[in-house]
């Protein structure tokens, strides 16, 4: 008997527990590290980056009163993170809310759903997706709505797991392009043609040297008679006498 009280406690001072509170400024630059390790991967192998998009953005959050941010932690290392709006705000959101009023749904946005890669598959994602039901039941909303990309196969799994399904389709599309150089390929010259005169063709001359007044032949001017015509001031001579 003395023997199992101690192997008691010390199962019970080992056993780890996930606990959940609302982020504090001071947790804002760990929670952002931390943002940052887990989508490293992620962001590696999509067109858009999946999260976290910008720290000033997630700094922004947190001063908005339609944004919840809670902390996941275990002996106080942040293992979980998970942002939520009940409203679609921001410059840059991603949905149409007129869509959902549409089918009598009132949504509550998860932004951001995070686990520690070293507590992955340990049941802190489990407890995260009950908060946030618990979230969604209390403020009155009637569905948990999120984005993931379709290459994410690792996140598409756990949440299908879940009972989430696809509500809309939204593809990047891409189109082939073909190429061409931005210079243009060699070209054959022509043949040098020969000069009419059988002189040397006019080489290394610029071309107003060769279209220009240097190159005209100019006429030679007429040179003068000896003998002049008389002029018409000067008066006639009279043949002398013989």
């Amino acid at each position: 008997m003395s023997e199992t009280k101690p192997v008691a406690r010390r199962k019970k001072k080992d056993q780890l527990e996930v606990r959940v509170r609302r982020i504090h400024r001071r947790d804002l630059n760990r929670a952002w590290e931390f943002l940052k390790l887990v989508f490293r991967d992620v962001n590696r192998e999509t067109v858009e980056y999946q999260r976290p998009r910008s720290k000033r953005r997630f700094l922004e959050v947190y001063s908005s009163e339609w944004i919840e941010q809670l902390v996941y932690e275990v002996n106080g290392e942040i293992v979980g993170y998970s942002e939520c709006a009940f409203e679609a705000t921001g410059d840059d959101n991603w949905v149409n809310p007129r869509w959902f009023e549409k089918r009598g749904m009132r949504p509550l946005f998860v932004e951001e759903l995070a686990v520690h890669p070293d507590y992955q598959g340990r049941g802190v994602g489990s407890f995260i997706m009950e908060q946030l039901q618990h979230l969604a039941r209390t403020r009155g909303c009637t569905h948990l709505v999120l984005e993931v990309a379709e290459n994410n196969e690792s996140a598409l799994s756990w949440y299908r797991t879940r009972n989430f399904y696809k509500l809309d389709a939204a593809i990047f599309l891409a189109q082939k392009v073909p190429g061409e150089p931005d210079l243009l390929p060699p070209r054959r010259l022509k043949t040098r043609p020969a000069h009419a005169n059988g002189g040397t063709p006019t080489t290394g001359l610029m071309p107003e040297e060769v279209s220009g007044p240097a190159l005209v032949a100019k006429k030679p001017r007429a040179r003068k008679k000896a003998a002049s015509a008389p002029s018409k001031s000067a008066p006639a001579q009279k043949p002398e006498p013989e």
